[in-house]
């Protein structure tokens, strides 16, 4: 099955569940559905960013810090976050992610999603999803900071808004 023909659910405003329907008609559509991103730290405390492949159907070739994706039919977040991680990491055995809040991303443009944000920390080594993400590194926050302002570093809309609410949320925005 293509990521285009996997069955999410798909949500009102208020998160709850009013049908289903193929992930590629979902994006094509504009139906809001569920989303995780997973902020993945090494044991030095460095955030896994990488450059998402060309060939995904959301913002492809743009970078993002967090890792994740979307929610599938009748999965619950924490599931999908454990998933979403592990499969994009490469890795298998990480311990399960700590949910830290969930926001409902709007873009005004036809993205609308429920974003649960996760943190969790992968002493594993990574071995990248080659579909997934064509380059990566653990980099330190103040390296992830200074590359936002950088015009060749394209990032993730949704990830973006999800990093500058996880810096509000630790009192740090």
């Amino acid at each position: 099955m293509s990521a285009a023909d996997e069955i999410l659910d798909i949500v009102d405003e208020h998160d709850r569940v009013i049908g289903q329907s193929p992930r590629g008609e979902a994006y094509a559509r504009g139906l809001r559905h569920r989303c995780t991103f997973i902020l993945a730290r090494d044991a030095a405390g460095r955030i896994f960013v990488h450059r998402r492949t060309a060939t995904k159907l959301a913002f492809p070739s743009h970078y993002d810090m967090f890792v994740g994706g979307v929610v599938g039919a009748g999965e619950s977040y924490d599931d999908a976050a454990l998933r979403e991680a592990e499969e994009e990491l490469g890795v298998s055995g990480l311990p399960r992610p700590s949910h830290l809040f969930t926001f409902l991303y709007d873009d005004d443009a036809g993205h609308s999603w429920w974003s649960a944000v996760y943190e969790v920390r992968c002493d594993l080594p990574v071995r990248p999803q080659q579909e997934e993400i064509a380059w990566y590194d653990f980099l330190t926050e103040d390296e992830v900071e200074r590359r936002l302002g950088e015009r060749e570093w394209e990032w993730t809309p949704d990830g973006l808004a999800a990093y500058r609410r996880l810096r509000e949320h630790r009192g740090e925005g």
